[in-house]
This record gives C-alpha cells, sequence and structure tokens, in this order.
C-alpha cells in the first residue's frame, strides 16, 4: 500500500469518533465485498471535443445489472487528477459498484460552463455505454469532492431545474440518482472574488453576478432535487462548514432527502485524506438508493 494512504488509513481510525452524523439511518446497508477489475485511460470525451478526456472504469465481478457512480476529483477546478480518487473507487467497486472516476478541463485555460459539459458528457457516456459495461441506468449516482463535489452537486441539480446550464450537454441523463458531495463550496457567491473562483468564472463578482449566481449549486435547489450526502471538515477554513449547512437547510426546507457527515477536528485536506469511515457512510448512503433492475424510475416532475 503506497505510504501516504497507509497514513491516512491510520489516522482515519484514530478520528473515527471525532464525528457527528445528521439525519443518519438506524441501519445501514450490508452488501458483502466483491473483486473487481479495472480499465485505464478510457477516452470518453466525443471526436472534436476542445480536450481529450479519460477515465478510468472499475467493473465489479458480478452477472447482475451494476449501480454505477461517476466520481469527480477535486483541486481548485485548476490542477490535481483523478488518480487523487483511486482508493475511494476501489472502495466503491469492492463494495459492488461500477465506477467511472474521470478527468475534466482546467481552468483558467478553460472557463466555466466547460468541466459543467465535461461531466454532463460523461454521464451520456455512462448510459450510452451501459449494455457494454452491464450497467444499470436507473442506478448511477456522482460523487466529488471539493471543486469536484461543486461540480456534480451542480450537474445534479440543474438537469433537475432545468436550466439553461443542462443544455445542450446534460439531458435527462445527466441527473444521478443521488449525490454524495465532500468539501462542498455550494455558495460561490460567499466567497467574493478570489482567485481560484474568478479564474474559474473568468471576472470579478460585481462586473458578472449573474455568472457567480448560475455556478451556485445551492441556487438550484428544488423539491424534485435527488438525495445528497454531504460530508465535511468542521474545521475547514478554506470552505466554511456553514457552507454545507446552509446547503442542507435548503435541500430540507425542500422537502429533498439529505445527510451531513461533520467530522470534528479536521480541515479541508485532512477531511479527504482521514475520510475513510465519510466514505463508507456515503457508500451506504448510495447503497440505499440503488433501485434495483428493471424497476420504472419515478419522473422527476
Amino acid at each position: 500500500m503506497h505510504p501516504s494512504r497507509l497514513l491516512a488509513l491510520f489516522a482515519s481510525v484514530l478520528l473515527t469518533a471525532c464525528a457527528s452524523h445528521q439525519n443518519a439511518p438506524a441501519d445501514a446497508a450490508q452488501v458483502p465485498e466483491t473483486g473487481f477489475s479495472t480499465q485505464t485511460d478510457i477516452t470518453f470525451s466525443p471526436d472534436g471535443w476542445p480536450q481529450t478526456l479519460q477515465a478510468d472504469i472499475y467493473l465489479p465481478q458480478t452477472d447482475e445489472p451494476l449501480p454505477a457512480v461517476l466520481l469527480v476529483h477535486g483541486g481548485g477546478w485548476e490542477r490535481r487528477s483523478r488518480e487523487d480518487m483511486t482508493w475511494i473507487a476501489e472502495h466503491l467497486a469492492s463494495r459492488g459498484f461500477a465506477v467511472m472516476n474521470i478527468d475534466y478541463r482546467f481552468a483558467p485555460e478553460h472557463l466555466f460552463p466547460a468541466q459543467l459539459y465535461d461531466l454532463q458528457i460523461a454521464m451520456n457516456w455512462l448510459h450510452n455505454q451501459a449494455d457494454s459495461y452491464n450497467l444499470d441506468r436507473d442506478a448511477i449516482s456522482a460523487f466529488g469532492f471539493s471543486s469536484g463535489a461543486h461540480l456534480v452537486s451542480l450537474m445534479a441539480l440543474v438537469a433537475e431545474s432545468r436550466h439553461p446550464l443542462n443544455q445542450p450537454h446534460g439531458g435527462k441523463y445527466a441527473r444521478p440518482v443521488a449525490v454524495v458531495a465532500g468539501g462542498l463550496p455550494g455558495d460561490l457567491r460567499a466567497f467574493g472574488s478570489g482567485k481560484l473562483i474568478r479564474q474559474f468564472l473568468g471576472g470579478e463578482q460585481d462586473d458578472i453576478p449573474g455568472v457567480y449566481e448560475a455556478a451556485s449549486p445551492i441556487t438550484h435547489i428544488t423539491a424534485g432535487a435527488p438525495p445528497f450526502f454531504l460530508f465535511h471538515g468542521a474545521q475547514d477554513m478554506l470552505v466554511p462548514a456553514r457552507q454545507p449547512e446552509a446547503f442542507r437547510a435548503l435541500l430540507t426546507e425542500h422537502g429533498v432527502e439529505s445527510e451531513l457527515y461533520l467530522m470534528h477536528l479536521r480541515g479541508h485536506v485532512t477531511s479527504f485524506l482521514t475520510a475513510g469511515n465519510a466514505v463508507e457512510k456515503a457508500t451506504d448512503f448510495l447503497l440505499r438508493h440503488a433501485r434495483p433492475a428493471g424497476e420504472e424510475r419515478q419522473a422527476s416532475n
């Protein structure tokens, strides 16, 4: 095992008790672990896309149609790679999920909504490839951390609200059945015009307030939003814990199921490095929302 991953697991064990879980169910889903295979560097972007995008695909060893998860890394919309999420992909696959762990375009070379479009084409690619990979089209979720959490949340919510950002690359298949968002910056308007957000959105908030609003997932919450599992470092100074708290409060106001797992004594980066127990709880949440194959998906409106 890589030393950094071993350190993260050790720290996670030490800090497991230092968390509060709001709206946690009494009984977690129990699914035995399974083996899986991995396909790396699979191109999912269409011909002519501004940048060739690749993903790693994880496939559990089973004959049953598989629930799937789109997995999206963080990095301030400007850096890092899908390798950061490998350990989460492996965990999800061992619990029976097919996983698509993707890369996406970075700011400032590519401005918003380029990154959102990349996720939308990835979701549509998953649906189009469902027969090839034995996927259950009605059980595709999304999981992201930090800027990745922002992107999966925005994708899920604009798909439900029928916002113009859901076109031309989103559509009905861009709505996951459930979302896991760790370290979520849910309201970009609250951060002023910091460098990362400024170079992601292309300007100061005073100059383009409509873009800041449209890029903020919290502004798109409706009663038809999918269920959300939020996990967050209670001492996060980069993305304060009031962000997921306000986000969850609005979900609750609209009658949307959600859970919030606050990780005490941890900031933004450490909430990811020691996220083992949070990821386990998030996986249980996704398992509860993975619909049996063949079950008709209810209309969202």
